[in-house]
């Protein structure tokens, strides 16, 4: 099957039409969003629900393997807080295999939040820089990931460089450049 990754239906939100599945995240995520005064929208992208603030997407909701709706931050989300919790840390060696999209082995896992369960929606970070990777479900408790020897610890649902991210990126690099007709002023401008 495949699947539709454009965006479908995106249009403006009010912040009380999404503050619970903002909340949500905060309490989950032990973090503060802080949208308040942001330009909220809410858009399809593929299967997932998205949450853009200021343009960009910070938050999607997705089903889990139960078809339950479960909400998490995008790894764009996740830059702007390494803080957050239900993490799992992996080394070096596995940050190639997770940037194709594989699913998380325990023999690269180097730590992982012990409040993890299995079934729980965690974010993969590198050890080294805390940067997100990926998004995934675990397949056991943090506690145990560390330690196994052999397994898969995170089954994978969103990673650096798959079509989310690529959105992401198009958005960021949207928004920092200046439009077309504002440079063109310039150049007519420094001309005369």
């Amino acid at each position: 099957m495949v699947r539709d990754w454009s965006i479908r239906k995106r249009r403006p939100v009010r912040r009380k039409a999404i503050a619970p599945l903002l909340k949500d995240l905060e309490d989950l995520l032990g973090i503060d969003l802080n949208v308040d005064g942001a330009f909220l929208e809410q858009a399809e992208f593929g299967p997932w629900d998205l949450v853009f603030v200021d343009r960009t997407p910070k938050a999607v909701r997705i089903e889990d393997p139960d078809g339950e709706p479960v909400a998490a931050l995008t790894l764009r989300g996740l830059l702007e807080h390494p803080e957050a919790r239900r993490w799992v840390a992996v080394d070096h060696g596995a940050i190639r295999f997770l940037m194709n999209g594989a699913d998380c082995m325990v023999a690269g896992v180097s730590g992982a939040d012990a409040e993890v369960q299995e079934g729980d929606l965690v974010w993969v970070r590198d050890e080294t820089h805390g940067r997100p990777l990926a998004l995934g479900w675990a397949l056991m408790a943090g506690s145990e990931m560390p330690t196994a020897t052999s397994g898969k610890a995170v089954k994978t649902v969103h990673w650096v460089g798959d079509e989310l991210w690529d959105m992401e990126a198009a958005a960021q690099l949207k928004m920092q450049s200046p439009p077309a007709s504002f440079s063109g002023a310039q150049r007519s401008f420094t001309a005369s």
